[in-house]
This record gives C-alpha cells, sequence and structure tokens, in this order.
C-alpha cells in the first residue's frame, strides 16, 4: 500500500512562512484508499484547492519548443496517453463526426478521434500553448479525418456556434482561469444533440504524489506545491456537476474511471517527465548528482509497484459526460 505520507513538506512548513507552504502543509497529505492504493482526496479539498488555484490560475502552463516535443514523449505517451481512447469512448465519437479537442496538447486525444470519425469526418485541436501546437503539427498524421490545429483560448473560441458533433477535453478544464466560460463556450459550439466527454484528476495520484515529496526533499516545499497545484485544483465531482448545469448541461453525469498506467524505468523517466514542465529550467540548474538523487527517491518511494523495468501503478480520472440539449 501507498501509505507514505508527505511528511517531509508538513516537516519543511515548519521552518518557512510561505503562504504557499502552509497551504502545501495543509492539503498534500494523501491516506490508502481500501486495496487499491489510491490517494484519497481529503475534506476540506475544494476550499484548499481553490485557494492554489488562486495562486496559480495566473501563471499559464507555458513550454519551451524543447520542453513541448519533451511533453510528447513523455507526458502525452505514457501519463495521458492512455486515457485517450477512453474519453474518445465516453463521448461517443463514430463515423462522420466533427469533433472538437480543447486543451489539445500535442493532440495525443486529438489523433485517437481523428481515427474513430474517419475520412468523412473531421477534427479541430486547439490550445494556448504555441509550442504545444507546433509539436502536434509536426507529426506525421495517423489516418482518419483530417486535424485542424488552432493556437488560442478555450475561454474565447473563434469557432462558430453549433458547429461539432463532440467536444473532448482531456485534462485542461484545471488550467482554465475561468472554468464556468470553458464550459460555456463548449456547450456553444455544440450543435443539438452534441456530445462533450472531459476528464479532471480524481486526486493527486501515487506517481505524481512521490514526485512532489521528492521535490520537496530536495528543492523545496514551493516547487513541490506548484507541482501538485494542477492536481488539487481539479474540480470536485460536486464542482463539476455544478459547473455543468450552470454551462446548460443539465443531464452531466460525473464517474469515475480507473487503469493501471506503466511508467518506464523512474530514474530516467522523472527527470524527462520534469524537463518537460515549467520546471525544467530548476531542474537543468541541479547538479548532476541531486538530479540523479531526484530519480532514484521517486523509484525507491514507488518500489512497490515495481514492474519490469518501470512501475506499474492505479490511477484515477473523473469524467464528464453531457448532451447538448
Amino acid at each position: 500500500m501507498f501509505r507514505k505520507q508527505l511528511t517531509s513538506i508538513s516537516v519543511l512548513h515548519a521552518s518557512t512562512q510561505s503562504y504557499r507552504a502552509t497551504v502545501c502543509a495543509k492539503t498534500l497529505a494523501f491516506d490508502s484508499q481500501h486495496d487499491r492504493g489510491l490517494p484519497k482526496r481529503q475534506s476540506g479539498y475544494g476550499a484548499q484547492a481553490r485557494m492554489e488555484s488562486e495562486m496559480s490560475k495566473h501563471e499559464p502552463w507555458q513550454l519551451t519548443a524543447d520542453a513541448a516535443e519533451l511533453y510528447e514523449q513523455y507526458v502525452a505517451r505514457y501519463i495521458l496517453g492512455p486515457w485517450a481512447p477512453l474519453l474518445v469512448d465516453a463521448a461517443g465519437v463514430a463515423t462522420g463526426d466533427r469533433v472538437l479537442d480543447l486543451a489539445c496538447g500535442t493532440g495525443v486525444v486529438a489523433r485517437v478521434a481523428a481515427l474513430r470519425a474517419g475520412t468523412g469526418g473531421s477534427v479541430v485541436g486547439v490550445d494556448l500553448n504555441a509550442g504545444m501546437i507546433r509539436v502536434a503539427r509536426s507529426l506525421p498524421p495517423t489516418g482518419g479525418a483530417s486535424i485542424e490545429w488552432l493556437e488560442g483560448s478555450a475561454l474565447d473560441l473563434a469557432l462558430p456556434d453549433a458547429s461539432f458533433n463532440a467536444v473532448l477535453c482531456q485534462q485542461g478544464l484545471q488550467f482554465f482561469p475561468d472554468m464556468a466560460r470553458g464550459l460555456r463556450q463548449m456547450r456553444r459550439v455544440l450543435k443539438p444533440g452534441g456530445r462533450l466527454a472531459l476528464s479532471v484528476w480524481n486526486n493527486a495520484g501515487l506517481y505524481n504524489t512521490a514526485v512532489g515529496e521528492t521535490l520537496a526533499q530536495f528543492i523545496g516545499p514551493e516547487t513541490a506545491v506548484r507541482f501538485l497545484t494542477t492536481r488539487h485544483q481539479a474540480p470536485t465531482r460536486e464542482a463539476l456537476e455544478e459547473l455543468a448545469m450552470n454551462a446548460s448541461f443539465p443531464g452531466a453525469q460525473v464517474r469515475v474511471s480507473r487503469i493501471n498506467v506503466h511508467l518506464p524505468r523512474l530514474d530516467e523517466f522523472v527527470l524527462g517527465h520534469l524537463a518537460a514542465t515549467p520546471f525544467a529550467s530548476l531542474i537543468a540548474a541541479l547538479d548532476m548528482e541531486t538530479r540523479g538523487q531526484i530519480g532514484a527517491t521517486v523509484a525507491t518511494r514507488l518500489q512497490h509497484y515495481a514492474n519490469g523495468d518501470g512501475v506499474t501503478y492505479p490511477e484515477e480520472t473523473q469524467v464528464l459526460t453531457a448532451r447538448a440539449g
């Protein structure tokens, strides 16, 4: 069981007056969940997540060109990729559909949707990050529907009303500075009867918790809090339902989806993953020995989930599905 709490963050909190470190100490503790080893959300999570969101919502997840390429190599392939077909399934994407993938990143969901929509369909991928769109455009086509890649904000879509059969958004909603507006935009561009499927993390997750704990140990609680904020600020089930209702999705449903995720050897993967985030420069500034210790420490913390040359661990995400009336 992954019972280990983020005690190192709590200890470090005692030696700092940083407000973010205070939030970190209050929010980054997780218990095991029955026999699955999944971190629970704690009571009061919503309020703490909103505070973290307020601290981070004006800090866009912008990546350099090199980091965006690493994002495709590490995050899209291993962390998000296994979920992509499930999200496309949840939206019921079918032959001939016109599909919008919001916060598309390097396009892992859009490419799956293109295969499902077939040559008679079409896909549009939108992301605020120019580096992500550049990488998405550079990747070879997967077949099926054509994909148009657009750099732009999910809060102000330059797309016509009622123009899509399905809207997808994988792990993007929590990054929107105005989630309610983002949902309203999704509703606006859906055709009557169009389907929405979006996902947000259900908890910090075993791997991210281990990385956050390790960042607190080797760099500091401020970095750990920033790293984990993207997980903690994801809306709760109740918040998702309220957002959907207010955006005129009256029949929205939220369920928890679970799969096992496999990552390759962590002493290498962790550093590649962090190089694909806004923390890349922090990691690069460390000496070689410390960088090696970060990867090795995460591997040690997840040794219970060792599988072959890497780890296989359970992961959870919330999936919201709805139809436009």
